[in-house]
């Protein structure tokens, strides 16, 4: 990942960490299989679909899991005063996203005409480019804070939640999930649910441990993981104080 360019390739990152910095922007995008990445101390898994911006000079370490590939893409300049504007905007800051079904489509289309073509400057130009512009407008734009009826898609941050609950899932994927400005999002949350992104996100957590409870194919253990508490010790103490008992004792209710 050292390549300096304003193009468009496919990579696989070794099992080995690696740390450093670079001087310029990158965008990097999940194809296959699992990647880790920790940007300034913020650790998080990049799957397919799942990606990260690194402004110029963030400091980030990286390593793959098993078989992986992903879309990297290196900005250093542009003579395109309307591109460059793009990228400053979108790379004020470091964060995580995730790609909408239909994004991921295009993004896996452009990842194999690229491993086709890995020599084709035009076409790994075009990818770059592609890229920036979708993930500018569904990612970067922060949108008016008081625009009229504008609500919160919770069917989309549902699915999400149900999808990855055995993982951790941050405020950045849960805004991604609905292309939406990290801290635009949050100040929309608490607004239409009354309950921060974590509150509600643990609430969640919960009512899923609490079905998985009723059910007797799941030791306490086994159901604190799958609904990605750290530990059983924590998945207790956050059932209890929620649900006024214990995990063992709301179960002996039914068994």
């Amino acid at each position: 990942m050292h390549q300096a360019n304003n193009l468009a390739q496919v990579l696989s990152l070794p099992s080995q960490a690696h740390h450093h910095s670079h001087s310029y922007a990158q965008m990097v995008i999940g194809l296959h299989g699992k990647t880790e990445f920790d940007i300034q101390g913020r650790g998080q898994a990049v799957g397919p679909g799942d990606g990260c911006l690194l402004p110029a000079s963030t400091e980030h370490a990286f390593n793959g899991l098993a078989n992986n590939q992903i879309l990297v893409v290196n900005f250093v300049a542009t003579a395109q005063p309307s591109l460059q504007d793009k990228l400053e905007h979108l790379f004020r800051h470091p964060s995580y996203f995730q790609l909408s079904q239909q994004t991921q489509l295009l993004i896996r289309a452009l990842g194999q005409e690229l491993l086709l073509q890995p020599h084709d400057p035009l076409l790994a130009e075009s990818c770059a480019n592609t890229l920036v512009c979708i993930l500018k407008k569904h990612l970067s734009s922060p949108l008016p804070s008081k625009r009229q009826g504008e609500r919160l898609s919770m069917a989309r941050i549902d699915s999400y939640i149900q999808q990855h609950l055995q993982h951790k899932i941050s405020v950045a994927q849960l805004a991604g999930s609905v292309f939406m400005a990290e801290s635009h999002f949050y100040a929309l949350f608490r607004q239409q649910t009354g309950l921060s992104p974590h509150q509600y996100l643990l609430i969640k957590r919960l009512e899923q441990a609490k079905q998985l409870l009723i059910e007797p194919h799941f030791c306490i253990q086994q159901i604190a993981q799958l609904c990605g508490f750290a530990s059983q010790s924590s998945f207790t103490t956050a059932f209890n104080r929620h649900f006024s008992l214990t995990p063992a004792r709301f179960r002996r209710q039914f068994h």
